[in-house]
């Protein structure tokens, strides 16, 4: 049930080629003189605080100051930025952190940044009176994800696949490419048979009724940690202390919104928005539920062979992978305790 690398990994491809020409080339490089880079350039996300932006705010990450350069599509697009040199650092699904280095770009996972359970999850949604009810009713149906070869991806295929369906049932269920805020209306205007939500998308779907969920990951996985942040590794032989800090830095911010009150760290996020002025809306931060992330952002060989069959299936990896090529908590101080 090999399926082909989708376009995801062909840019993994090039921007694996486009390293020698790139890397370092930002103003987060370290000197010739030796000193390290205090610098981070990365991509945010519009109307939301990240885990970096937080660990700043907070004093987590020390003298090392991050610069916004953007928001990011995607994670696999905020992971080919970092391995091309346009950013210091980026965050995608494991599976997406797996495509990248089989591809040849040297970048190495430093750090889990978000995860689910029970309050956060990204759940598979269709209209109530939706004849599907089983993973062999998806067949011939359409699927609205928000990027191909990425979380959501792996997810339905892993869970058609716990269900039984053979390679070519498997071809039959066509994945739609759609953006997180148009999908709701296109499955209650059956543009779409299923789709998925999350966070503040979902609460509003679910308030509005008439949808029902058929499956979610954390009903598929329990809780679990979706995607690491990653670093080029030139840039970590170079800044082994940056990169620390703000591994560290991130680690302690996951611990701080996993214990801080839920009406603490909305009004810190608000604050953050704020006074970052890029003209954003806080209405939405009011649906936190929580981090996601477990055990401060460590990250464990389950994370990567919990993809292991997905992996090979979409011909992204031939055979058992080994998770250690792909991840390194050796920066994370937390790890240590």
């Amino acid at each position: 049930m090999k399926k082909k690398l989708t376009s995801v990994a062909a840019a993994a491809v090039a921007a694996a080629l486009a390293m020698s020409l790139s890397a370092c080339s930002g103003p987060a490089a370290a000197t010739d003189g030796g000193q390290e880079a205090t610098e981070l350039r990365y991509q945010g996300s519009a109307n939301n605080v990240t885990l970096p932006e937080i660990a700043q705010d907070l004093g987590f990450l020390g003298d090392v100051k991050l610069t916004w350069v953007g928001n990011t599509t995607s994670g696999p697009q905020d992971i080919q930025s970092a391995a091309t040199g346009q950013t210091d650092f980026g965050g995608a699904f494991t599976g997406a952190v797996v495509k990248l280095v089989e591809a040849g770009a040297p970048v190495k996972a430093v750090v889990n940044y978000y995860g689910e359970d029970e309050k956060t999850f990204n759940g598979f949604y269709v209209k109530d009176d939706s004849p599907i009810r089983t993973a062999r009713d998806l067949i011939g149906k359409k699927v609205a994800v928000n990027t191909l070869g990425a979380h959501s991806e792996a997810v339905i295929d892993t869970w058609l696949e716990k269900n039984g369906l053979s390679p070519e049932e498997f071809k039959q269920v066509q994945l739609v490419v759609l953006p997180p805020n148009d999908t709701e209306e296109a499955v209650r205007r059956g543009q779409v048979d299923v789709g998925v939500l999350g966070g503040v998308l979902q609460d509003n779907a679910i308030a509005g009724g008439g949808l029902r969920s058929l499956l979610s990951d954390y009903g598929l996985f329990g809780s679990f940690a979706g995607g690491q942040y990653v670093f080029r590794s030139d840039f970590v032989a170079k800044n082994p202390d940056t990169v620390r800090a703000f591994t560290t830095g991130v680690a302690k911010a996951i611990e701080w919104e996993r214990t801080t009150p839920r009406e603490e760290v909305i009004q810190r996020f608000t604050q953050i928005i704020d006074k970052r002025n890029r003209g954003e809306s806080t209405k939405n931060l009011k649906y936190f539920k929580s981090v996601g992330v477990p055990n401060a952002g460590i990250i464990t060989d389950a994370d990567f062979t919990r993809w292991d069959t997905w992996l090979n299936e979409t011909g992204i990896v031939n055979g058992h992978i080994t998770p250690s090529k792909y991840y390194t908590n050796d920066f994370n101080a937390l790890a240590k305790g």
